[in-house]
């Protein structure tokens, strides 16, 4: 009897036990004939006709799809090559599994190839800057391949067809004058000629940095531009139990701080939002299995670099749905073509971005554009996702010049998505910008108010920023947060790989709106409570039961991820200078929330259907104050506290107490089993990074 039980139990605990937190996966590498990794080719996978996921091969011709167990088939695609296809695909539960080198071995000759626009790149005739490109031909003639010697080459060459004319001065001179290995246009500094290859902008000169961003939070006509956050102080649970919060899903702020630590620098104090940084990465939370599209995960432990204190993990993970499953989409694509986007980060990323998109795009689907310089028109109709061919041929029409009327873009955009309205569909118009508008309704203020008028109509917003040197990133998270929408950053091919394709239901598609928390701290056990970043989604205590007050949107597959500082009861924790504590009116108790003794506090969360004006469904959670005595991480857990710690770093938080690189690179070393997609790796890399960049 002893022995039956023991085992009943065992298979009970088996049952309840979710299947790892190890998902499914299925890697490869796309090789040429001659061995060599094919970049870029496309992989889709199928089952009979009908695409299931699909991922475009990396720098090192490697994909990585997440998939259900199952038997599939493998199509590849590269232009220049016939299409190869693999039968028998299996793809077994819980473990990552690797198939065998998929080999495109039998090229085609294009018949035919038709030059609808050719135009060299940095060189315009209506701008003052001069430039020349340099071909792959070129480089073959030239003696050695290395980028000093190019240049070298270069500015000969460039003197020698009088690009640069020699002063009066210098030509009179009978010695040669000893010159770096750089070019100088029109006497001006090094620094200001750019090199770019294979579209990417490089340093001037070999082993010196890329010129640095501008290091100001401050509107600057031209600059870069990021809203002023003010952090979060520790709040005394005594006289205000009670902290409210918005969701927030965006990413962008990593992928941001990401390029300036690619280019030697450290991002400035305001681009740094530890929320973003957060979200960016994927965490193995339990998924949701009843009648709500998400499930919520706590977790506590010691605080890394506040020992005296522990840290507060709230997870949420969205509901997966999968592609085939989605509803169709009546997408407006709203690009930015002026003049300040001719910069090859800029519009050519934003075409190969939308191109990208367009190639998972269901028959169901249907796709206009709107572009918008001086003044803004239709550049196609609505057209069903079937006919790639021309969607993608009016993306390759796309020029930039002139100057910026961003809002009569926006208005012509939700015209456009009113007018094909799908009442069952996803209905969302995706902003390709620098955010640098400059004609008509301009202000931050003023787009804002834009942006809460037009969201009534049932359509959403996603706004994608591209490009350096002017990027206005406040603005973009402004007209995101308030037009139901989610905010990234593209800073390479590889990230509107990860937006648009791999988190492409998440992007795209939501399945709450108006999320909202709210916690209550029980004073028995919490002395006082920080929340860390979502200092621009904090909400007053009254806004959460309050349907009309907006809140963030979870998309299709989403995570999210909050951390609290938290002092236990009898422990000492800082006021902020400014604030006289016997000021601080006590709050009145909330009647409607019940804490417990043993409870170490209530979660609550509100959240609306993504349809529809109906009320929202309030859910809540109790977590009782044992967990003050958890002493171990999880690898999730570990991973978000290395951001944090990070995060507090970079931004130089007065809260960081002893918060240091080299503690938040150990942290994200324990989350290492789980990183499915590299991106904790990448992590690792940026820390480095910043531990010498200035």
């Amino acid at each position: 009897m002893r022995y039956t039980k023991s085992l009943l139990l065992a298979l009970v605990a088996m049952l309840l036990t979710p299947v790892l937190f190890a998902q499914t996966v299925l890697t490869g590498r796309v090789i040429d004939e001659n061995k060599e990794s094919v970049i870029g080719a496309t992989v889709k996978v199928l089952k009979g006709s009908a695409l299931v996921r699909g991922s475009l091969t990396d720098y090192e011709g490697k994909f990585r799809i997440v998939l259900d167990p199952g038997t599939y088939e493998l199509e590849v695609s590269y232009t220049g090559y016939a299409n190869e296809r693999i039968s028998g695909v299996v793809v077994l539960a819980g473990q990552i599994n690797t198939c065998a080198d998929i080999v495109m071995a039998t090229p085609v000759v294009l018949s035919e190839v038709a030059i609808i626009e050719y135009k060299i790149p940095l060189v315009k005739q209506d701008q003052s800057e001069s430039g020349t490109t340099f071909t792959s031909e070129d480089i073959k003639r030239l003696p050695t391949r290395t980028t000093s010697a190019i240049r070298s080459e270069k500015r000969a060459a460039k003197q020698k067809n009088s690009w640069v004319k020699p002063s009066p001065v210098t030509a009179n001179m009978q010695a040669p004058i000893p010159v770096k290995d750089e070019v100088r246009i029109r006497g001006n500094r090094s620094t200001t000629t750019e090199y770019y290859i294979d579209g990417v902008r490089v340093a001037n000169e070999p082993g010196k940095k890329a010129p640095e961003a501008p290091k100001t939070s401050e509107p600057q006509s031209g600059g870069e531009q990021y809203n002023s956050i003010t952090e979060n102080d520790f709040q005394d649970a005594r006289k205000n139990h009670i902290s409210t919060f918005s969701i927030d899903v965006d990413g962008a702020s990593y992928a941001n701080l990401r390029r300036y630590l690619n280019s030697g620098s450290r991002p400035p104090r305001d681009a740094v939002r530890i929320e973003e940084m957060l979200n960016y990465f994927d965490y193995q939370y339990t998924k949701p299995s009843g009648a709500h599209p998400f499930e919520i995960h706590t977790e506590l432990a010691p605080c890394p670099w506040n020992p005296e204190n522990k840290l507060l993990l709230i997870g949420m993970q969205g509901q997966d749905i999968d592609q085939e499953q989605l509803p169709p989409s009546n997408l407006v694509f709203l690009v930015d073509v002026s003049g300040s986007m001719a910069s090859p980060e800029k519009l050519p990323l934003v075409q190969q971005s939308l191109k990208m998109l367009v190639d998972y795009l269901r028959p169901t689907d249907r796709v206009s554009i709107v572009a918008y310089a001086g003044m803004s028109g239709e550049v196609l109709p609505s057209t069903p996702g079937s006919d790639k061919a021309t969607i993608i041929s009016a993306i390759e029409r796309l020029s930039s010049g002139g100057s910026t009327a961003g809002a009569e873009g926006i208005l012509k955009a939700y015209e456009n998505a009113r007018k094909n309205f799908l009442p069952r569909g996803n209905n969302r118009v995706i902003l390709c910008t620098d955010g640098d508008f400059n004609v008509g309704v301009s202000s931050e203020e003023e787009l804002v108010k834009l942006i809460e008028k037009e969201r009534e109509s049932g359509v959403y917003l996603s706004v994608l920023g591209y490009g350096t040197g002017n990027y206005q990133d406040g603005k973009m998270q402004s007209l995101a947060n308030k037009g139901n929408g989610n905010h990234a950053y593209i800073d390479q091919l590889s990230e509107a790989k990860k937006v648009l394709v791999n988190e492409f239901g998440g992007t795209l598609f939501t399945i709450a709106k108006d999320v909202k928390l709210q916690l209550h701290f029980n004073e028995k056990h919490v002395a006082a409570y920080r929340l860390i970043g979502y200092e621009n989604r904090l909400l007053a205590r009254e806004d959460f039961n309050d349907d009309t007050k907006d809140a963030g949107e979870l998309g299709s597959g989403h995570r999210v991820t909050a951390l609290y500082e938290i002092t236990p009861s009898g422990k000492p924790f800082p006021l902020p200078a400014t604030l006289d504590s016997s000021l601080v009116s006590v709050e009145a108790p909330d009647t409607t929330v019940q804490l417990n003794a043993e409870d170490l506090m209530v979660v609550q969360l509100r959240y609306k259907k993504p349809r529809g004006h109906e009320a929202s469904q309030l859910l809540e959670y109790h977590l009782n104050a044992a967990a003050l005595r958890n002493t171990k991480m999880s690898e999730n857990f570990a991973l978000a506290a290395g951001i944090a710690e990070f995060g507090l770093v970079l931004r130089d938080s007065k809260y960081k107490g002893k918060a240091s690189l080299a503690n938040a690179k150990a942290l994200v070393q324990q989350s290492l089993p789980m990183d499915l997609n590299g991106y904790r790796q990448e992590l690792l890399r940026l820390i480095g990074i910043a531990e010498t960049a200035r």
